[in-house]
């Protein structure tokens, strides 16, 4: 039997290329809920919706040419949750899956490999999965939502699509960025990371965003950036100060309608340059806010889009085999990426669950891996009421977690603190 594959899409051909021992670029979506996971129903939701996400249930493999996606032989088996949340995934394990289904008491997680889909199409597999588990082990029917889909509907091609081709355009932006201020630390014994999670009440987040005219996402990216700059004056002399920007991953579904659960984010770097002066709060909120406006519109954007697929046309890249590849796209992405960003915001929204979930799940959380450069990571998600800010990092100190919560409680927002 011929198995099927797919191309990776444009923003996961850098995935493979970046990939060390101590970042895989996965992401993890969880949900605590109100009973011991049963992993045999558990098993049986992953097998049900192995027809309606084919993209998910592949391995990475590698060409002479290109890394592609094929179709696994059978569906990934559920194991019990370990260690911290995103450990390694090796070339070995991501050949058998990209994803791993995982429980722990009363906890069911997904862990996905970065290049077989983003946090929103993630979200989508993960909600209908715990939606599937629901129904079985409870004998009942959920309805559909934006983050449900029903287990025995045919996929769409739309689904499945390389969203980046359909709305490029022909005017590729320039990578050129200056550098940021990189976050230096003590690294963890046997790379571990360190995941702190604070809880806030997002009507509480909301209002307070509200009140310096902003998004919870310009307010959170705001009180980071004021944080680092902090952390930079105890570090640097001011006349050698760095940029201080962060990467925000801009969901484009939203911008062009798209329907793909594969990969269609780009990242924008959002910042400003403490050489020019000191920023208060509210003056970091309308920057930010006005970085967002000009940057994310169709135009700008497939201009970014065209930086990404267009190199891809490129017939001496095309015929160049895939260890050359690697070292440029490698070397592309450490100087345009991570070099020019102190960190990673991503904020997965308001999770909006079917109302015959509702009883059931009590939790929803979103967690992105610390990087080699951007040693720590932020990922946020809101879910009944609740906003859960996790920052993740792979060194032992936890200072920039300390200010950046602080803040928070200094502006009057009751912060509950947690970790791993």
């Amino acid at each position: 039997m011929n198995k099927k594959w797919y191309r990776l899409d444009t923003a996961a051909l850098i995935f493979p290329a970046v990939m060390n021992k101590n970042w895989s670029n996965a992401f993890r979506i969880e949900a605590t809920i109100n009973h011991e996971v049963d992993p045999f129903t558990l098993q049986k939701a992953v097998d049900d919706l192995k027809l309606r996400f084919p993209s998910f249930y592949v391995g990475l493999y590698d060409g002479f040419f290109w890394s592609y996606l094929q179709e696994m032989e059978e569906t990934p088996k559920v194991m019990t949750d370990f260690a911290y949340p995103l450990t390694f995934m090796s070339s070995k394990e991501l050949k058998k899956s990209c994803i791993r289904i995982l429980y722990y008491k009363n906890r069911i997680a997904v862990e996905f490999f970065h290049g077989i889909t983003d946090g929103t199409g993630g979200n989508v597999y993960f909600c209908s999965l715990l939606a599937r588990y629901l129904e079985i082990q409870f004998d009942i029917e959920i309805g559909k939502s934006p983050f449900v889909v029903n287990h025995d509907e045919p996929v769409s091609e739309e689904e499945l699509e390389d969203s980046f081709y359909k709305y490029t355009n022909n005017y590729p932006t320039s990578r050129k960025e200056a550098k940021s201020f990189q976050l230096k630390g003590t690294k963890s014994k046997n790379d571990c990371f360190t995941l702190i999670t604070g809880v806030v009440e997002t009507d509480k987040l909301k209002q307070l965003s509200k009140d310096y005219n902003c998004t919870i996402t310009v307010f959170l990216t705001a009180v980071m950036i004021e944080s680092l700059i902090e952390m930079q004056k105890q570090s640097r002399l001011h006349h050698l100060q760095k940029h201080v920007k962060i990467t925000i991953p801009v969901n484009l579904r939203r911008l062009y309608g798209s329907k793909t659960v594969r990969n269609f984010v780009l990242p924008v770097n959002v910042g400003v340059n403490p050489k020019k002066g000191e920023y208060s709060l509210t003056d970091l909120c309308k920057s930010i806010t006005s970085q967002f406006d000009y940057e994310i519109t169709p135009q700008n954007m497939a201009s970014r889009i065209a930086s990404n697929v267009n190199p891809q046309k490129n017939l001496l890249l095309q015929i160049a085999p895939l260890p050359i590849k690697r070292f440029v796209l490698g070397t592309v992405y450490h100087h345009s990426g991570v070099l020019t960003s102190s960190l990673n915001i991503s904020n997965l929204g308001v999770i909006k669950l079917p109302e015959e979930m509702d009883p059931f799940v009590e939790r929803i959380e979103f967690i992105i891996s610390p990087q080699k450069n951007n040693i720590n990571n932020c990922s946020v998600s809101s879910y009944k009421n609740h906003t859960y800010i996790n920052i993740n990092r792979n060194i032992v100190e936890s200072e920039l977690e300390r200010i950046f919560f602080s803040k928070l409680v200094e502006l009057g927002l009751p912060v509950t603190i947690e970790s791993n």
